[in-house]
């Protein structure tokens, strides 16, 4: 079946009134970037499609020492700002420039695995997703977000539109292992936060991708982490943790196994990185 009809709201009220009448029935895309290829391809079928991008919901900068990011911000736009230099890394792996020109942050949130290397950053910044609906607006972590398999919290009716990101209060890194440089898909990715005091880890956030469901918070790597020193021994016990409680899968890209393996070190090199 053709698309019947298209549709482009000039605000987000607009937005949420069409995906509340048309409900399930009305695909919401922004880049097109994950949608596009599944409809040329034939394996999705849309009736209805909506395009948030005159919706006014791509900016970028900052509330309440906090950098808030609108639904529809670009890969793009994301490498040009200062607030959070993760996320500019966590941008630069996402595609490439064409890619990046179209790809939005909100669609991230949505991209199959192995894909979604910029929610993963998000999730290692203590990110919050902002929603909202005809029956009002509503705040989660990013964390909460995620349900499942290409499952979420949103409700009927409710659109994302947009993010407020804490600026980090500890060392950051990103680190993306792939079959290639760069433009590859992700074999595992390591986006993490840790706070020290006095050469002690008070406070660590370890995200992985690619090796499960969705985007996933390393909470045995973490754990491993909190109240020791930075050193190798507790940098080994937080890789080997995070290989054990990652949930990889086996396609085209790489096996189950050497994503296992690969979440190990790659947690072992971020950590490592840090700690130098």
């Amino acid at each position: 079946m053709a698309i019947q009809a298209y549709f482009l709201p000039e605000t987000v009220d607009e937005a949420v009134s069409l995906l509340a009448e048309y409900g399930p029935d009305l695909l919401v895309m922004a880049g097109g970037t994950l949608a596009m290829p599944l409809i040329n391809e034939g394996v999705s079928m849309p009736a209805m499609v909506m395009g948030l991008r005159r919706a006014g919901l791509d900016g970028v900068g900052e509330s309440n020492g906090r950098l808030a990011i609108g639904a529809t911000a670009t890969m793009t736009q994301m490498l040009a700002q200062d607030a959070v230099p993760m996320l500019r890394e966590a941008a630069r792996a996402v595609g490439g420039w064409a890619v990046r020109n179209m790809a939005t942050v909100g669609g991230n949130l949505f991209a199959p695995p192995p894909s979604g290397d910029f929610a993963v950053a998000l999730l290692a910044l203590d990110a919050e997703v902002h929603l909202l609906s005809q029956s009002g607006a509503r705040t989660i972590p990013l964390e909460e977000f995620y349900t499942g398999f290409m499952t979420t919290a949103l409700q009927p009716g409710e659109l994302v539109t947009g993010f407020h990101v804490p600026r980090p209060t500890g060392r950051t890194v990103y680190l993306k292992a792939g079959r290639k440089h760069a433009n590859t898909p992700a074999v595992v990715t390591v986006a993490a936060q840790v706070v020290m005091d006095n050469g002690t880890v008070t406070d660590a956030r370890i995200a992985l991708n690619a090796v499960g469901p969705h985007p996933m918070r390393a909470r045995s790597a973490e754990a491993a982490l909190i109240g020791q020193p930075l050193d190798e021994a507790a940098i080994h016990a937080a890789a080997e943790a995070a290989m054990q409680e990652s949930q990889p899968f086996t396609d085209a890209i790489a096996s189950e196994w050497y994503r296992r393996r690969m979440t190990g070190v790659t947690v072992r090199r971020a950590l490592t990185q840090l700690a130098s």
